[in-house]
């Protein structure tokens, strides 16, 4: 680099090349974003279609490390249900002027409830009961019930959590506190080489195939295993005993998921869909709009449900760079796409669900081009690039998100 050449701020924050004429040296040490940004707005171009994971999660929330080993932590809601194992009338606390019933409960998860919360079941008749849990111990639940509801509430009835309810003189209740689960998962570094030898460079061909397009078919071709890898890899340290190094393959976020929904695609019908969609979107469903990613035979199931009333279908959807097809539920937005990577896998009948907004891409090494001088080294007679990206995916809240079982 010339000794001359000066890098100067500029006033409203650019900065100015002085003394050498620009290269992406240069530009790599003044601007360090600006040819990596310029990469990735190429890569998304690159048929976004086959590769729609990759596709969102680099348009999505990315968030560079500084670690091939990526800690992460997830959170999940409170669990809001238990069911009930044993009931008996409270012989202890009686004579109030409340009219409602005392009882003592048994149940399979007692640490959901605390004192002070109401509760709710479901009635044989169809009506809601409603109960307050006035004490807590050793596992068990002394609870008040409406006049209406002391019978109704038996062993085998699930119990809800509702409101907490406080007393006049209250200014405190029972602590409420919540701590993520630490995870890891590992970056895997992803690599293409593309060489072509000087010969073939210099020689006339009878369609304009060049570098560029070789360039394109690469990246392509990388992305695919990543979107593979990023879907059904597992979490794994190897030693190579040839290069007497270790590596890291990263775990995908078919794992990661943690709702499981079975579908029967020979008899999926409307009704059956829309019990999909329930899942999809209830129990610490996340936001209302997500993303399936499936395999041909899920697709052509769904495909021949006619729409209705309650789910509309919309033809096209494009966002991400992506053209999706739009399930429009009471519960939200689903949209559908299909994935040649599910059918390559085996997996045809499948899909995942995946909510954009709980999804991370974590980067040590952004996607780069780097070209490698062979000539110059005295190896090979060839122009040769590499391309390099070490990153991982993580799913937040994994609840948000599910794996779809066809059978």
């Amino acid at each position: 680099m010339s000794e001359t050449m000066n890098l100067v701020p500029g006033i409203a924050g650019g900065t100015h090349v002085g003394g050498a004429p620009l290269t992406t040296d240069i530009a790599m040490q003044a601007s360090p974003e600006l040819l990596r940004n310029a990469i990735d707005k190429a890569v998304v171009k690159i048929r976004p279609m086959a590769t729609p994971l990759d596709q969102i999660s680099r348009l999505g929330h990315v968030r560079d490390v500084d670690s091939m080993e990526v800690d992460y932590y997830s959170v999940d809601c409170r669990k809001g249900s238990t069911r009930v194992t044993k009931a008996t009338a409270d012989a202890e606390h009686t004579g109030f002027d409340d009219g409602c019933a005392g009882m003592v409960l048994e149940t399979r998860d007692a640490g959901v409830f605390e004192v002070s919360e109401s509760f709710g079941f479901m009635k044989d008749d169809g009506t809601m009961g409603v109960g307050y849990v006035a004490e807590k111990n050793e596992g068990r639940l002394w609870v008040r019930l409406h006049p209406d509801d002391g019978a109704a509430l038996a062993a085998g009835t699930e119990i809800i959590r509702l409101g907490r309810a406080a007393t006049q003189l209250d200014v405190q209740s029972p602590q409420f506190s919540v701590l993520p689960q630490k995870k890891t998962n590992f970056c895997q570094i992803f690599k293409m080489q593309i060489e072509q030898s000087m010969v073939m460079k210099l020689s006339h061909k009878e369609v304009g195939w060049d570098f560029t397009d070789q360039q394109e078919a690469a990246v392509y071709d990388m992305r695919l295993g990543m979107e593979k890898q990023f879907l059904f890899g597992k979490r794994m340290k190897v030693y190579d005993y040839l290069k007497q190094e270790n590596v890291t393959l990263t775990e995908g976020v078919w794992t990661q998921a943690g709702k499981e929904i079975h579908a029967e695609l020979a008899t999926l019908d409307a009704k059956a869909l829309v019990d999909i969609l329930r899942k999809t979107f209830t129990e610490n469903s996340g936001s209302r709009r997500k993303i399936l990613i499936a395999g041909s035979d899920l697709i052509a199931a769904i495909n021949k449900i006619d729409a209705q009333r309650v789910i509309t279908a919309r033809d096209q959807v494009t966002a991400w760079g992506i053209d999706f097809s739009e399930l429009i539920s009471k519960f939200g937005r689903l949209y559908v796409v299909f994935s040649d990577v599910f059918d390559s896998m085996g997996m045809a009948a499948n899909g995942i669900i995946i909510d954009p907004e709980y999804i991370q891409k974590h980067v040590f090494i952004p996607f780069n081009a780097e070209r490698l001088d062979l000539r110059g080294s005295g190896q090979r007679n060839t122009e040769a690039l590499v391309l390099t990206e070490a990153s991982c995916l993580t799913l937040r809240y994994p609840e948000a998100h599910a794996r779809v079982i066809g059978g």
